[in-house]
């Protein structure tokens, strides 16, 4: 054979191996795929990871569940098994080999389940029944929290236990039902229906109960169930399973968690200590608005009393009356100024009256004379009667008149 005129493009192993794989890579429908098999060659090395083999009558496929995924499992699986598994195809470069990268595994008996699941999710999300649109917020301090779940099973307590650590002041309200078996469905049915009859209803509803295969939490993908959570007039956190557990009643609530501890933590978003922060923060805040209306209210003050003493009538008064006592000081002056004055100006008087007065007279030997009968002055000898009163400068004394002697 004669070699070609033309260049060929050659891979090395490597190349080609990683075009291989980024082909794989960027298909969608190898990222997301469910293969059925029989379990061969199991083997959980001291790496945590786990591998094994899916195999079928015709080939068998590689596959790695690695360790972080592993806890989420929840299926014990062993050689001779037959499952389905979930993940996508991938290639082993070291080795050139494709495989599957599992993230879920599942009994093979369940795999009519799980059409029955997809057919009704597609059913009533054609509804709206899972639309966001419906969600509705969980309120961040619920005093009321309705638990539907078994009274006797391990979810029961572990909420309890949360919420009381979180949120002790929060009241639990049970609403009992069976979580497996032909007669949970209804029983959940009328657990939700009996929580939103209750006045005042809870604030909030969880949804609750453990892990187990898809046969043991079906109640959860239940129609009537699904409807109930829609109708709920309180809002709804979904619990149910393990964190890589998908119910039907995980889409129609409002909040779904990965587990029931975790829808515990998410209806208790305050807890008792964030209450008490918030507290503390609301006290500091009041103290110092009250201290800031404190300062102002006495800077106003202070300024008003400023204002009031700088207009105030007192101010006035204290000037009128400083003037009044200066007024009076001058006035009892001028009083007793003119009480000199007068005193000396009676003195004066006094000594002219004095010099005027009859008694001066009387001291230089004159006497006044008047009738003793009748008190009147004699100053004519015709007036004198029997009886006269003579007055001298020392005093007084009575005589008769004797006629013939004149």
């Amino acid at each position: 054979m004669q070699p070609s005129l033309f260049s060929v493009v050659k891979w090395t192993v490597t190349t080609l191996t990683r075009h291989i794989r980024e082909t794989l890579d960027s298909d969608p429908g190898l990222q997301d795929v469910w293969v059925e098999g029989e379990i061969s060659n199991f083997s959980r090395p001291a790496s945590g990871h786990l591998y094994f083999s899916l195999k079928d009558s015709g080939a068998s496929i590689r596959c790695v569940i690695w360790k972080t995924v592993a806890p989420r499992i929840g299926v014990a699986l062993q050689d001779g098994m037959a499952v389905t598994a979930h993940g996508r195809i991938g290639i082993y470069e070291a080795a050139g080999q494709y495989q599957l990268y599992a993230d879920q595994v599942r009994p093979a008996g369940e795999g009519a389940l799980f059409q029955e699941f997809l057919r009704l999710k597609v059913a009533l999300e054609v509804e709206g029944l899972f639309s966001p649109l419906r969600k509705r917020p969980i309120p961040d301090f619920p005093l009321r929290i309705g638990i539907v779940t078994s009274p006797t099973g391990a979810a029961l307590r572990d909420v309890l236990n949360t919420i009381r650590r979180r949120l002790p002041l929060a009241q639990a309200i049970l609403g009992a039902a069976q979580v497996q078996g032909s007669e949970a469905p209804g029983q959940l049915v009328q657990a939700l229906l009996g929580l939103n009859r209750l006045r005042p209803r809870p604030d909030v509803i969880l949804l609750v109960r453990g892990g187990g295969s898809m046969e043991d939490l079906w109640a959860f993908n239940d129609e009537q169930v699904v409807r109930a959570v829609c109708a709920s007039d309180a809002p709804i956190i979904c619990g149910v399973g393990h964190e890589t557990d998908f119910t039907l009643a995980d889409f129609a609530a409002d909040l779904r968690a990965p587990t029931p501890t975790a829808a515990a933590e998410l209806a208790t978003p305050t807890t008792a200590l964030d209450l008490a922060e918030k507290l503390g923060s609301v006290e500091r805040q009041l103290a110092a608005s009250v201290m800031a209306i404190v300062t102002h209210d006495r800077d106003v003050t202070g300024e008003a009393a400023r204002d009031l003493r700088f207009h105030s009538p007192m101010r006035r008064i204290q000037s009128d009356l400083q003037q009044l006592d200066e007024l009076s000081r001058r006035s009892h002056a001028a009083q007793a100024h003119n009480v000199a004055l007068a005193s000396g100006e009676l003195r004066g008087l006094g000594k002219r009256l004095e010099t005027l007065s009859p008694l001066q007279v009387l001291a230089r030997g004159y006497a006044v004379v008047t009738r003793r009968a009748d008190g009147v002055l004699v100053s004519r000898v015709a007036q004198a009667l029997d009886g006269i009163r003579v007055r001298v400068s020392d005093g007084t004394f009575e005589a008769e008149v004797q006629r013939g002697g004149l």
